[in-house]
């Protein structure tokens, strides 16, 4: 079967070298690369949302003087033609008018638009065509806000009556309750936005293809809600071209694994060694190694000290809990395919003895994941490429000796240099997951998944990490970015399942759910 390609993630300067080549080599000219994203966008609003057009929504384009602009207009003048929307009920808000001579796209479509007497506002200027409101009249009665103030172009923060409009769409947003619907990039948004810097706040942003990285940064994602990628605008072939993170998805990520034979047994399906837990944070050993089972691990051994023996063996089925003396008096760890370090381990003397010969097991080629307290033990250590590291940004931060608002603005660069300095692939979990491999390699798993801002669900996914990784290293197939991408696509892909995605649960009915989608992907039958 053939594997199914990652879509590209590039830069706004990426994606504005594309666009030329379109124009200067494919025979794409400006106007009809508009007029199909345009038209694109307009469809499938429409298709994915059909409620809006019901009752013929009042429907304001805020248009700056670029191609966003225009793709915005030709947006509102498809849903007039097809009849979707009455010219009475539409309303532009201008930046300002065209001036005498000026030619393009957004002045050619303005044009258009003005024929066809929808009525328009220039922002602090005359009112003109059928107009007779203020601006934050025309907001207020809106159904949909189409944002199409700045796109890619921009190289700095909005400013004079583009971010006045900025602001008004985004008080209405937060005083009323129209659809904000975003061309491409949330207004305000571009490579080097910095939190804090004025950006749209967004319930849907059309991503025309290739997506852009900026609005899959951690601190910038919250602004584009919903993203819906925009297909069919440049040639495959172009596209093809563009180099960038990889968005990873569940569907394509399972398929890069191998499967589980019919035949197998357990001790072909993987083998993982748990280290973890400490009096009071059991419940970490327990979900982590409650993962690794979901994520198809054949045996998980669970290391377990003596005072909280009792509580882990009493509360397991089909995880061996050993206690960890046992496993000190026979020199280290021994028959395990994977190491598992960390979930609510502590950091005393005793837990860096441990990682060191774990580190030396990683050395001759076994995978180790570290997680929580692993990661800070692991702080000045350099590794061999066949370990995961799995933090949040504060763990990281710690880590690296970074400010958090640093990495959640631009975390790529950041987790690059230590996963090429430590030699180990970098897993940062959050809202955005950011993977990074030594080698270059850069995915994003798009989480915006609430269900799991709760405790246990970094556990469950480093037990994923660590049964994946078991079994690739049965087949002698492991790769940490391929592991840590299909373990963390699963998680995301566990927590939109239908029988989560809409109320609060348990991590170990997330590892159930994770269970199911693992055993339909590598159960071979």
């Amino acid at each position: 079967m053939k594997t199914m390609k990652n879509k590209q993630l590039v830069s706004a300067e990426a994606s504005r070298a594309l666009d030329a080549e379109a124009q200067a080599e494919w025979g794409f000219n400006v106007f009809s690369l508009i007029e199909a994203a345009g038209r694109s966008c307009a469809v499938l609003f429409t298709e994915t949302f059909p409620d809006y057009f019901k009752n013929q929504p009042k429907i304001t384009v805020c248009a700056g003087t670029g191609n966003n602009a225009a793709d915005a207009m030709i947006m509102l003048r498809y849903w007039i033609l097809c009849g979707l929307a009455e010219v009475s009920s539409c309303a532009l808000l201008l930046c300002r008018l065209p001036k005498n001579g000026e030619t393009g796209p957004w002045v050619e479509i303005f044009g258009s638009l003005k024929k066809m007497k929808v009525p328009y506002f220039v922002l602090n200027g005359d009112k003109a065509g059928a107009s007779d409101f203020s601006p934050d009249d025309i907001l207020a009665a809106s159904d949909i806000i189409v944002d199409g103030i700045a796109g890619t172009g921009i190289n700095g923060p909005l400013r004079g009556n583009a971010l006045e409009m900025l602001n008004a769409i985004n008080l209405c947003k937060n005083k009323l309750s129209p659809i904000i619907v975003s061309v491409d990039v949330p207004s305000g948004n571009f490579d080097g936005w910095e939190g804090g810097i004025p950006m749209v706040e967004a319930d849907i942003t059309l991503a025309i293809e290739p997506r852009k990285y900026c609005i899959y940064s951690p601190l910038a994602r919250p602004y584009a809600g919903n993203i819906l990628a925009v297909e069919g605008i440049f040639p495959q072939e172009l596209i093809a071209g563009c180099k960038g993170a990889e968005l990873l998805e569940w569907e394509k990520e399972r398929e890069k694994i191998p499967k589980i034979r019919g035949d197998a047994y357990k001790n072909r399906r993987g083998t993982v060694e748990i280290r973890a837990g400490s009096a009071g944070t059991t419940g970490a050993a327990l979900i982590a190694a409650r993962g690794a089972q979901a994520a198809g691990a054949g045996l998980i051994r669970l290391a377990a000290d003596d005072d909280i023996y009792p509580v882990l063996a009493s509360q397991v089925s089909g995880i061996m809990v050993i206690p960890a003396y046992a496993e000190n008096n026979s020199g280290g760890m021994t028959e395990r395919d994977a190491i598992l370090l960390g979930p609510g381990w502590g950091k005393t003397p005793e837990r860096m003895r441990v990682l060191e010969k774990a580190a030396l097991a990683e050395k001759t080629g076994v995978p180790l994941i570290l997680d929580a307290d692993a990661i800070e033990l692991a702080r000045d250590m350099v590794f061999s490429g066949n370990a995961i590291l799995t933090p949040h940004p504060g763990e990281f931060c710690k880590f690296a000796g970074v400010k958090k608002d640093e990495l959640l603005n631009r975390p790529v660069p950041l987790l690059l240099k230590y996963a090429q300095e430590r030699k180990a692939l970098i897993l940062l979990k959050g809202h955005v997951i950011t993977i990074a491999a030594p080698d270059g390699r850069v995915g994003v798993v798009d989480g915006m998944a609430p269900v799991l801002a709760a405790g246990g669900s970094g556990d469950l996914l480093a037990g994923f990490c660590a049964a994946i990784a078991a079994r690739m290293a049965q087949e002698e197939r492991f790769d940490a970015y391929t592991c840590a991408a299909a373990a963390a696509a699963l998680l995301i892909a566990s927590a939109r399942a239908e029988n989560i995605k809409n109320r609060f649960t348990d991590p170990m009915e997330l590892a159930d759910t994770a269970a199911s989608l693992a055993g339909g992907a590598w159960l071979a039958f």
